[in-house]
């Protein structure tokens, strides 16, 4: 399988052979296990203090007084402690020692990634998550792309190269949670724009992180997640000639 080179400006300069990876079958089930793994395995632990609810001075009155048995707040008849009263301890709350991890076989995980890499070279499964592109799905772009340092630059590259509109697409998507999230910290939920993928560190990442739904990562640290976010396979990927060739390296021509 080929594809075709390009420079900053959006002009063909060559091609190039994709490396065996995007050869690898199709497989949505490994590449949801290794999501939700990847999510459930950076939860925080959370609960409540072992002393909470239960700091007061509540002793039950006994019996011979017509009134429940439940502790009551010394001086006063309000109920407190147990877990039908106001500001009383819950019968059952979330215990911070509970292990939400989920573990995924090694072989497993590797053909995931696999998988997910070579899902960003199918159109249906790319345009199937609601990406706006024209041309191929893939795109290779020169290892100029790299040193670039102005945010205008890649947008110019990404207008050339018709995957500007996928961009705003994003942009437009964005809403206002629908839930109590709004006051903890993630009141806007954005749509995921197109990922690109570089061969080494560089202005590119800097440049690129601030554009609404896009991804920017070396190829080194590509995971599942981020090719197939939401579990999704098939994400408008841009990829260097050197990342390639990384992904030949380590996986295979």
């Amino acid at each position: 399988m080929k594809a075709k080179v390009i420079d900053l400006s959006g002009n063909e300069v060559g091609d190039m052979d994709l490396p065996s990876v995007f050869d690898e079958e199709f497989r949505p089930d490994l590449i949801k296990r290794a999501v939700l793994a990847a999510q459930a395995n950076r939860l925080q632990p959370y609960g409540p203090s072992d002393l909470a609810g239960l700091k007061t001075s509540a002793l039950s009155w006994g019996t011979g007084r017509g009134a429940s048995r439940v502790p009551r707040i010394l001086n006063g008849r309000r109920a407190a402690r147990v877990p039908q009263a106001k500001g009383g301890r819950r019968a059952h709350p979330p215990k911070p020692q509970t292990d939400r991890t989920e573990k995924v076989n090694a072989k497993e995980r590797r053909k995931a990634i696999r998988s997910a890499i070579a899902a960003t070279a199918n159109a249906d499964l790319v345009r199937g998550r609601g990406h706006l592109f024209s041309g191929e799905p893939i795109v290779v772009a020169k290892d100029d792309l790299e040193g670039v340092e102005k945010t205008a630059e890649v947008r110019k590259f990404l207008a050339a190269c018709g995957r500007w509109d996928d961009v705003m697409r994003a942009k437009d998507g964005k809403t206002v949670r629908a839930g109590r999230g709004k006051m903890r910290g993630r009141r806007y939920k954005q749509p995921k724009s197109l990922l690109i993928v570089a061969g080494r560190e560089g202005g590119l990442i800097r440049a690129s992180r601030n554009l609404p739904g896009v991804d920017v990562t070396t190829v080194d640290r590509l995971n599942v997640e981020l090719l197939a976010p939401g579990t999704h396979a098939g994400r408008l990927t841009v990829w260097t000639e050197s990342s390639l060739r990384w992904l030949g390296e380590t996986y295979g021509h």
